[in-house]
């Protein structure tokens, strides 16, 4: 069984969909954290971020899983790395070649063959699982997911950007998300929209289980207890 979360960045995605795979016993797979591991072999490796094909063969080579929460590549517990600015503006070239979510999109399906799945990014719902059972797509007002992005940031050491810088980053990364050759950030057509302005992660959490449950998702049997692949 898979059910995906797409959505802008800020929307709630991440928080979400690893307490609704918690909350179900089953595997969450966080798709940007993979695009983040590709883009960390790839510098470690001496690949070039404009080699798409080059990108796209390590891509399709990586023993990428998740354990505990934690993202490893090669048994090495990377969850903290791959989060640094280093990576994360490593990132976007590999994630925008259509040779790399080619090999992504494959590698998804066959992690999520056999387990259940709780999914998280883009295009998972439009592209990646169109047959999932369940598609949601989380949205938030700009403002609010500035202002989401700012409080997580402020709890970390050192001077952050404010509200309106990462209000107007915010808006460039939508617009090249949107605007991507291949998997472009979009709705499915049979996706269920949810607003989470003024709405909890535990009561967004609540209206997907509430989804899950009507679509007799919750009966299916739960992932093996190391949540991995």
């Amino acid at each position: 069984m898979i059910i995906t979360l797409d959505g802008p960045a800020g929307a709630g995605k991440s928080s979400t969909a690893r307490r609704l795979a918690a909350r179900l016993g089953w595997c969450y797979m966080d798709t940007g954290a993979m695009y983040r591991a590709v883009a960390l072999a790839a510098l470690n490796k001496g690949v070039p971020l404009t080699d798409q094909e080059g990108l796209a063969t390590l891509a399709g080579s990586l023993p990428i899983r998740f354990v505990d929460g934690r993202v490893e590549l090669d048994g090495i517990d990377i969850s903290t790395e791959i989060r640094t600015d280093r990576i994360t503006t490593a990132t976007r070239p590999v994630a925008d070649a259509p040779p790399v979510r080619q090999a992504m999109k494959q590698l998804q399906r066959n992690m999520a063959q056999q387990i259940n799945v709780v999914t998280e990014g883009r295009d998972q719902g439009s592209v990646v699982f169109p047959s999932a059972p369940l598609k949601v797509f989380l949205v938030a007002s700009p403002e609010e997911r500035a202002r989401r992005r700012h409080g997580e940031q402020a709890s970390r050491p050192g001077v952050g950007p404010t509200v309106a810088e990462i209000l107007e980053s915010q808006t460039q990364r939508d617009e090249g998300d949107r605007s991507r050759p291949v998997g472009a950030m979009r709705a499915a057509d049979d996706a269920v929209v949810i607003e989470t302005d003024g709405l909890t992660l535990e009561q967004v959490v609540e209206q997907i289980l509430e989804l899950a449950r009507g679509r007799g998702l919750t009966s299916a049997a739960k992932t093996p207890s190391q949540d991995r692949p």
